[in-house]
């Protein structure tokens, strides 16, 4: 069972061998810093970091990126190490502030992968570097202890802190940071491809050609959202070689700028009471972040106050049940005739502790309530649902959007209570749509042929999504319907024509299709590691890819099953992504041959199903799909909208 630490706290180390885990909102670069026994710093292998990735004991990993491991062996840690701890460092060019992106959680696991002891780095603001957590000895053994100390000067002020003189810290802190620029520049992400591609289209007039430069002295490193510098209103010069930058799109171009200003929090109507919410009101440098990380903050605040209260039902039936075990073992009871009084007295004090953990629970609830009721008017259309008046006056936009609406989570203890279930965009990883009756209780329930099809209606609704949401030239959508049983569902996209192509039916059409994309995909791996972006063949359509599977694995012979399995793997990184709909035992024929498939993709369900844990306590999320209301055109009138913006945008 994992220990859930707060700050300061620790925890005993059992195990020599151990991993430490990282899982951060945001691409962090994370390091290993090795000290005496009194945490100060000395020599020059103080820090294990991209350019010097191991020490006796330690080995970090080597790359920016949101999660980390870090492998440990503790029995081979120099007998003058002391103290190992764990740093997250936010890169120059990415979020300004560890108050501005979701909190991180640190643990420590066994070789298994069973987790010692974890931690959620709660309470952070103005900090771009942090010590998560350290393992230190005492007595002879090791133990982990959660830390949480930040520093709003970065890594050069958390090194300088710990000893080291300030002009070797700036120096060495300099180094790991710019290592793991070259690092992230080597390596172009799923992030900074679509606006890496998409430049090849835009114009660019000789004097925005990028000249060569030296290495700056702040490194520039990726974000999970990139942005470039547009042309030229009026150019028409051929392209040049698009220039890259790491930074959100939307976000200020330079630290120095401030953000849009937030909206103040209403004073409370009586003294006591708590403010009324805000929309908008968490941190971000425009609205749409801002509404982002307020959605995650409730989810957060959510998952704690349940946690909390479920905590105290626990300990309140545990101290009932020990107390009427003490009352049944005391022979006075048994023999005095007062057995009663103790059970029934044991029983109230356990109602007395529910009553007020039920009492702070509600208080926490309808808090968020509040919030949900001014948050989700508020929410842009790629976060709202679909009967939300926003997509009546939707407009394809010229920007793609920060993340996406999947559906909607919540918990027992509140059904009534959900939270925007948002993934960040570009997809990071496939989606997986269950259309098998194995998933949960409401899928027992639905005949195959209901279920098939709700499956199906839930894919075209997150595809008709992620078209609407995009600049019109920017997405591109493929189906492979092998056996043509998703006609039905797929008649608005094919109606509207947004298709790339039609549905490939057939095992030649599931060939084709497959045979196109994994071409892109080889080609625009090819041009990124070549570092030339720009020599693309003209037929190879540079906009996001989305290809729709439906019925898998119907139509597919072990090359296809092969060739899906690496656009799953590789597509991503370049733009390609992958939405299957199918049942997982029907696919069982295949053996543990797709197995890492289905690992890497995120399973979702048509109908209601507590299939969703997060990474904090573990909640059992109930997770439901975001449909159209019965009846409404909004998805007619949203291809509408992305037929008239691409008639719009071509020549």
């Amino acid at each position: 069972m994992t220990a859930e630490l707060v700050r300061g706290q620790n925890h005993p180390v059992s195990q020599s061998r151990v991993e430490i885990r990282v899982s951060a909102g945001t691409p962090v670069l994370a390091l290993a810093s090795l000290a005496d026994e009194q945490g100060r710093f000395s020599g020059d292998g103080i820090l294990v970091h991209p350019g010097a990735r191991s020490q006796p004991g330690v080995r970090s990993p080597g790359e920016l990126a949101e999660r980390h491991t870090f492998a440990v062996d503790l029995d081979e840690v120099a007998a003058d190490v002391h103290r190992l701890g764990v740093l997250l460092v936010l890169p120059p060019g990415g979020p300004v502030r560890f108050g501005a992106v979701p909190a991180s959680y640190v643990a420590v696991a066994d070789p298994d992968g069973a987790e010692l002891a974890g931690y959620t780095l709660t309470g952070l603001d103005a900090e771009t570097a942090v010590v998560a957590l350290e393992l230190y000895r005492r007595q002879g053994a090791w133990k982990v202890r959660a830390v949480g100390q930040g520093y709003a000067e970065g890594l050069g002020a958390l090194l300088a802190d710990g000893g080291l003189p300030a002009p070797h810290a700036a120096e060495l802190a300099a180094a790991a940071l710019r290592t793991a620029a070259r690092t992230a520049e080597a390596d172009i992400t799923l992030a900074t491809m679509p606006t890496l591609v998409g430049d090849l289209r835009a114009p660019q007039t000789p004097a925005q050609a990028p000249a060569p430069a030296p290495e700056p002295p702040d490194p520039v490193v990726g974000h999970p959202y990139a942005g470039t510098s547009g042309p030229a209103p009026g150019g028409d010069t051929p392209a040049s070689p698009p220039t890259i930058s790491y930074a959100h799109p939307r976000r200020r171009r330079t630290s120095t700028e401030p953000p849009e200003p937030a909206p103040q929090a209403a004073a409370p109507q009586e003294p006591g009471q708590a403010p009324r919410p805000v929309a908008g009101d968490a941190s971000g440098w425009s609205m749409e972040e801002r509404l982002y990380n307020q959605v995650w903050g409730m989810f957060e605040d959510l998952a704690r106050t349940v946690a909390a209260y479920r905590s105290a039902v626990e300990f309140a039936d545990s101290r009932m049940d020990r107390e009427l075990d003490e009352a049944l073992s005391d022979p006075r009871h048994r023999l005095g005739g007062s057995g009663n009084a103790a059970r029934d007295t044991a029983r109230a004090r356990r109602e007395e502790l529910v009553a007020q953990a039920q009492a702070v629970l509600d208080r926490d609830l309808a808090q968020l309530i509040a919030e949900s009721q001014v948050v989700e008017p508020a929410l842009p259309a790629a976060y709202a649902r679909w009967d939300n008046p926003v997509w009546h006056g939707h407009r394809t936009p010229e920007e793609s959007p920060l993340a996406l609406r999947l559906g909607d989570l919540h918990l027992p203890e509140r059904p009534d209570l959900r939270i925007p279930m948002l993934t960040r965009v570009p997809l990071e990883r496939g989606l997986w749509i269950d259309n098998g009756r194995t998933g949960s209780e409401a899928a027992m329930t639905m005949d195959t042929d209901r279920l098939r099809r709700a499956a199906m209606d839930m894919a075209v609704a997150l595809a008709v999504r992620l078209l609407a949401v995009h600049p019109a030239d920017r997405f591109s959508v493929h189906v492979i319907d092998a056996a043509g049983a998703g006609s039905a569902s797929l008649a608005p996209l094919v109606r509207a024509g947004v298709l790339a192509a039609p549905p490939a039916a057939g095992a030649t059409g599931v060939t084709q299709t497959l045979a196109r994309l994994t071409r892109r995909v080889d080609l625009v791996q090819m041009a990124l590691r070549a570092g030339a972006p720009e020599d693309l063949p003209p037929d190879v359509d540079t906009a996001d890819q989305l290809l729709i599977v439906h019925d898998f694995p119907h139509g597919f012979d072990d090359r296809a099953v092969t060739q899906l399995r690496y656009l799953a793997d590789e597509g991503a990184a370049v733009g390609v992504h992958l939405l299957m709909i199918a049942d997982r035992d029907e696919a069982s024929a295949y053996g543990p041959l797709l197995d890492p498939l289905w690992r890497s993709l995120m399973r979702l369900s048509p109908v209601p199903d507590n299939h969703l844990a997060d990474p904090w306590v573990h909640h059992a999320w109930t997770f439901e799909p975001d449909l159209p209301p019965q009846g409404s055109r909004v998805l007619d009138q949203a291809l509408d909208r992305v037929v008239e913006a691409r008639r719009t945008t071509r020549p």
